[in-house]
């Protein structure tokens, strides 16, 4: 019998991978890893202002997230040099996260917890907060999915349609900050974006249509989170950058599949 502790880490896991999986997709369609990197760095200083505010840490997270995020969202609009000015927003904002955490007593011992997760240690709670986050993303993808791939595809051709590119880049800007609220104590500020991209990468080779890549996605996200849990059980290694490690070992062997398969 499974402990009740790594029973409700495996459906932290696998309930995490449900939004990761199809937003990871448009974050690899988009060529947004960097917008995924400032926002998940960002929720740093988001722990930091909750635990110094006494509020629940989610909240703190979610607020700083959707800052950052529409900070950057805004900067794209007015045409900056996104390469620079991400790498600039996600560095400054882990930094200036890591500065504030020191000054609130005690929140030093857990940050390695909020830094890389600490999915063993995941409450009831935490799942319903989990899977409640998941299915929101979900739910607000699929209701926005056509819009979402076609401005994705052509914004020129999606403006034709009658759509507002701009209106589904906000979508994904909430989507992005929801997960990165409910992410955080599962794999930490430093591998959400991980968690993004990896699976939604390793899946893109082996997919015929988005919605088959979304889906694989979810398939090799929720793998990984078991597999990484079990490497963890068994050689005592940290869960989250185990499950990272799961993903990339999946990522190499989707290369290599991808690669015999079209020979």
């Amino acid at each position: 019998m499974l402990d009740d502790f790594l029973i409700r880490a495996a459906l932290a896991g696998v309930g995490l991978s449900l939004a990761t999986g199809p937003l990871g997709s448009f974050v690899v369609w988009r060529r947004m890893a960097y917008f995924g990197d400032a926002t998940s760095h960002a929720a740093i200083l988001g722990v930091a202002l909750a635990l110094a505010a006494d509020l629940p840490v989610t909240f703190g997270t979610l607020v700083v997230a959707l800052a950052m995020a529409f900070t950057v969202a805004t900067l794209a609009a007015r045409g900056w040099a996104m390469d620079t000015t991400l790498g600039v927003l996600a560095h400054s904002a882990l930094a200036f996260g890591l500065v504030a955490v020191s000054f609130v007593p005690g929140a030093r011992t857990d940050l390695s917890a909020w830094l890389f997760g600490d999915i063993l240690a995941v409450t009831r709670g935490d799942l319903a907060l989990v899977w409640g986050g998941a299915a929101l993303v979900l739910g607000l993808l699929i209701w926005r999915w056509q819009g979402l791939l076609t401005s994705t595809l052509n914004e020129d051709l999606a403006h034709a349609s009658g759509l507002n590119p701009a209106r589904e880049r906000l979508v994904l800007t909430l989507a992005l900050a929801v997960v990165v609220a409910v992410a955080i104590k599962v794999v930490g500020a430093l591998l959400i974006a991980a968690m993004l991209i990896i699976p939604a990468a390793a899946a893109r080779g082996l997919a015929r249509t988005p919605e088959a890549m979304a889906v694989i996605a979810v398939v090799i996200g929720a793998g990984a989170a078991l597999a990484g849990l079990q490497l963890s059980l068994w050689q005592d290694t940290p869960a989250g950058p185990s499950i990272i490690a799961a993903a990339a070992v999946l990522f190499a062997l989707s290369a290599l599949f991808g690669r015999v398969g079209r020979r």
